[in-house]
């Protein structure tokens, strides 16, 4: 950030003294005078539109315009950086939370057992931001050995407002299914990791089996969907981070996007 300010700075010295009315290439140019307050402005100014183009950016990536990336953009990294350790993270999170619990306390359940509410895991029901913080937010490329790692520590903290919910959606009488990416070797630390942050009831946990390696994620969990429809079952709702929870066959009634500008899942 540092370097991309004392750039714009020395392009302004270089603009002006190139455009002075009075040029002689035999004479020295008279110094630039800046004030102070001027080179603050130019600061002030070069971080709101900075800011402005990171905002840009993470809409595109709620609003599902932007797939598929990799990473953050490296300029965004501060923005990213702020945006998920202060404030407004979690009034995104408390918002969607919020939302999801008047719509479901306002549906009406048919009394046979079969309305069922899907969670996501990660970034849904976990927070991985710890991990994410000792990589750069999503700047670095994803390694799936070192959040392997992760994930066997076993300490994802809760995402507060999404505990409240599944309290509510429970209490409410739905059937609660946990659809995640993860891998099946991953369900004993999975299991402790979420009874250990509150999640400590649900009626069924699907995780990635062998045969299921290597398909999009919204492809698996489309048809992990559609096996639940014909059972008999009928999806209510449904809540991820990622647009391919949600997406795909046999979707929600109705479906709750929580907020990631740290990572895209196919």
């Amino acid at each position: 950030m540092l370097f991309l300010k004392l750039f714009l700075l020395f392009s302004l010295c270089s603009f002006t003294f190139s455009h002075d009315a009075d040029f002689n290439p035999h004479l020295l140019p008279r110094p630039l005078i800046i004030q102070p307050e001027d080179i603050e402005t130019q600061f002030e100014k070069f971080d709101d539109e900075l800011n402005l183009h990171c905002t840009s950016w993470r809409f595109s990536v709620e609003a599902n315009n932007l797939s598929p990336w990799k990473t953050i953009p490296e300029e965004c990294l501060g923005y990213v950086k702020e945006y998920m350790t202060g404030r407004g993270y979690k009034l995104d999170l408390e918002r969607v939370s919020s939302e999801a619990g008047v719509y479901a306390k306002n549906l009406e359940l048919s009394g046979d057992g079969k309305d069922v509410w899907i969670f996501d895991i990660d970034e849904t029901l976990l927070s991985n931001l710890p991990y994410y913080i000792e990589h750069g937010y999503g700047l670095e490329i994803f390694d799936p050995i070192e959040f392997d790692k992760w994930v066997q520590k076993g300490m994802a903290p809760a995402i507060e407002p999404s505990l409240k919910l599944y309290e509510k959606i429970l209490d409410l009488g739905f059937k609660v299914v946990l659809l995640t990416g993860r891998n099946e070797k991953h369900r004993s630390i999975t299991i402790e990791n979420l009874t250990k942050a509150g999640f400590r009831r649900w009626d069924k946990l699907i995780l990635r089996d062998s045969e299921q390696h290597g398909k999009l994620t919204v492809v698996f969990k489309s048809e992990k969907r559609g096996e639940m429809v014909e059972e008999g079952y009928r999806i209510v709702g449904n809540s991820g981070d990622q647009w391919s929870d949600l997406l795909g066959a046999d979707p929600s009634r109705r479906s709750f996007k929580l907020p990631n500008p740290m990572y895209y899942i196919p």
